[in-house]
């Protein structure tokens, strides 16, 4: 067994290409290891802006022998009447590289045939790696790539080197005119040199010796450190401290090989600006960390990380510094030009402003958005209508604005920015900030019932309009993120614990557009069922067994918290033992009634006191489910249905439901469909499988 190194050297890769080419590298050396019967131990990758490496631990130096079970034609087609080889038999074993004789008769489940036993060697491994490598390099893939020189095969930045290594052993491969080598290379512009590598052992300690740190965790671990470290070493108070944001640490750490910290200044006056400028001008625009005072509040200072040390520390921050005052100047020059008119104002320009080209502008859907938010504020919370419809006739009045058109990612801050200096009501402005969230999965929801109301309105008007004039969700395509969009409005009414009808508010979402939709029947179902089958992954997807969740949606699927509901008491309730049973006895019922729809049941028909006593269980277990269904208690529903399963038990024992007699077949059916139809008022517990 020996260790396989493998890196391609490159010019700077964006930060964001890093860890997936290092995913892709990991999983399709396992799929090729596996399909090619190469045993190893563990596998690690290594990644920089300036190099995907890959180190396999144990790699067997040869592949394992196996035996192969080569199945032929049928003994009928290979062998004539009197015993020898046919023309198929014989064809087949040449495919093989095989001889005729080779060939034996074994018995298979389709009768008799001709089949080849042969045993393989397996191949030294080093005389696979360098096909397997080549092959490594060119399945990675990138969300862009480019052809630079000469060169035919697309990449994510120009290759510069290749270093492969198994054991102590080069492996010879090209690519583009690029030969590997046990060689590598130290920092662009701290050692920039070449430097032989040994054995995998040696890779990272040469690297750190050349200022690299390929390892990912521990340069993240570096980047924390010296941003918290260039604060301590500042002239700010002793309390300042970064603002560490999580998603930037990951860019930065792939951003450098090594990372060395620097804290600079910035004018006070750019203060007035909202925080949200501040910090999206910082991380957003140059990659800097935000510094605030224990209280959370920003101080006009921010850290950036280099990829180089230098010997003059203060020239670099100078050069963060202007950097950064250019890019303040531009957005307080913007906020003070925005301020100099209201949001009423701005929102008389979004005519300008197409919002689809068969939808109209964005002044119609703020027309349509101060409608439908009115609608659903009176359902929700009916002392806030007021707020809710100002909040939604200014929502997107930003959009206008000089400084949304330079930070696109500010709508809604700015508008609840502006808004304020408007002396709206603080509800409206939060609420106009606010109907952007969430902004992707998982973030972080609506706080304030007027900002839930504005973003479920603003959520159904585009999936209403998209609909309805036919556009199509693929998995490839999805423009105005319809997808995100349904996830979104469920989020909202399930914190909301809101009972909000999804049909109603669509259909009446649909009516606003007017002529410019089919707002038919049709086109609301299809629009409840593409965000069903939002609901239905994003459920399984945090868990919940999919048999449960079918059973809930496939009865009903409107209020999505009385989904929701049922979706908890089915949960709960399949740990009960007796339920299992109830589950299996269903399935019977449902297939002996088939189409049978009736449930009027005569009890004069009866003549079996199996069917007597299911009846009258039937009866009272009804009485108790609709007081606990009423409350939507379904829990307690559930526990009184369970009552139904010694009863169904006893009617499938005892009685013979497709009798001769047709009156009493048909009251038989109508009994055991009346029971069914009571079941599904919780869900179709025929779908949950066996716990």
């Amino acid at each position: 067994m020996r260790d396989l190194l493998y890196e391609i050297g490159t010019e700077e890769l964006p930060a964001s290409f890093v860890k997936p080419a290092l995913k892709q590298l990991q999983e399709n050396f396992e799929k090729k290891a596996a399909e090619l019967k190469i045993q190893h131990g563990s596998i690690v990758v290594k990644g920089t802006p300036r190099r995907l490496a890959m180190i396999v631990s144990d790699l067997m130096v040869k592949q394992e022998d196996i035996c192969e079970e080569l199945l032929g034609p049928s003994v009928k087609a290979g062998l004539d009447p009197d015993g020898n080889f046919t023309k198929a038999a014989i064809g087949f074993a040449r495919s093989k590289g095989a001889d005729v004789t080779d060939l034996k008769k074994v018995d298979t489940a389709k009768g008799e045939y001709l089949m080849l036993v042969r045993e393989v060697t397996g191949k030294e491994t080093v005389e696979l790696l360098p096909t397997i490598l080549k092959e490594l390099l060119l399945e990675l893939s990138f969300a862009k790539s480019m052809r630079w020189g000469a060169n035919h095969i697309a990449f994510a930045r120009p290759i510069q080197w290749i270093l492969a290594l198994f054991g102590t052993e080069a492996i010879t491969l090209e690519h583009e005119g690029i030969s590997s080598s046990n060689v590598t290379r130290g920092h662009r512009f701290l050692a920039n040199s070449e430097f032989v590598i040994k054995d995998s052992s040696a890779y990272e300690e040469v690297l750190r010796s050349n200022f690299v740190v390929a390892d990912i965790p521990t340069r993240r671990s570096m980047v924390v450190e010296e941003i918290n470290q260039a604060v301590a070493d500042s002239d700010l108070p002793d309390d300042a401290k970064v603002a560490v944001d999580e998603a930037l640490v990951d860019l930065v750490t792939n951003l450098v090989e090594i990372p060395y910290g620097v804290c600079g200044s910035f004018d006070e006056k750019f203060l007035q600006l909202p925080d949200e400028v501040l910090i999206t001008s910082m991380r957003e625009h140059q990659k800097y960390f935000p510094v605030v005072n224990p209280e959370g509040n920003l101080l006009p200072a921010f850290v950036a990380v280099n990829n180089t040390k230098v010997k003059d520390t203060d020239m670099t921050r100078k050069g963060h510094q202007r950097v950064l005052r250019a890019r303040l100047e531009d957005a307080l020059f913007f906020f003070n030009s925005d301020r100099g008119g209201s949001l009423e104002e701005k929102r008389a320009r979004l005519d300008g402003i197409i919002f689809q080209a068969k939808l109209g502008t964005m002044i119609d859907k703020s027309d349509r958005l101060v409608k439908l938010a009115r609608i659903l504020a009176e359902k929700i919370a009916p002392s806030k209508i007021e707020e809710a419809h100002r909040a939604a006739y200014l929502c997107k009045a930003d959009l206008i604005s000089d400084m949304v058109g330079e930070f696109p990612s500010l709508q809604g801050v700015m508008g609840a920015a502006y808004a304020k200096n408007d002396n709206e009501h603080e509800d409206v402005a939060l609420a106009i900030k606010e109907h952007y969230m969430p902004k992707r999965a998982g973030s972080e929801l609506p706080s304030s019932e007027v900002g839930a109301i504005v973003a479920l309105a603003d959520r159904f008007d585009t999936l209403a309009g998209c609909f309805g004039i036919g556009l199509k969700v693929t998995g490839t395509a999805d423009p105005f993120g319809l997808r995100r969009l349904s996830l979104a409005v469920l989020n909202i009414l399930a914190q909301g614990g809101w009972d909000i009808s999804l049909k109603e508010v669509i259909h009446k979402a649909l009516a606003l557009y007017g002529d410019k939709v089919d707002g038919s029947s049709a086109t609301v179902d299809i629009i409840v069922n593409f965000i069903k089958g939002r609901f239905v992954n994003d459920c399984v997807a945090k868990g919940v067994d999919a048999g449960v969740v079918e059973a809930a949606t496939s009865v009903s699927f409107d209020v999505v918290n009385d989904v929701l509901a049922r979706i908890d008491a089915l949960r709960e309730i399949r740990k009960d033992e007796a339920f299992n049973v109830l589950a299996s006895s269903y399935k019977r019922i449902r297939n002996i009634i088939k189409d049978n729809s009736d449930v009027l049941v005569d009890e004069a028909h009866f003549t079996e006191d199996a069917e007597k006593s299911l009846y009258v269980a039937y009866v009272q277990v009804h009485t108790e489910m609709d007081k606990y269904l009423e409350g939507r208690d379904y829990a307690g529903a559930l526990q009184v249905m369970l009552k139904m399963k010694q009863p169904v038990d006893g009617f499938f024992d005892d009685v013979m439901v497709m009798v001769d007699d047709e009156v009493v077949r048909k009251n038989r059916l109508n009994l055991l469909t009346a029971i069914g139809e009571l079941i599904l008022k919780v869900g179709d517990i025929s779908r949950i499988q066996e716990s």
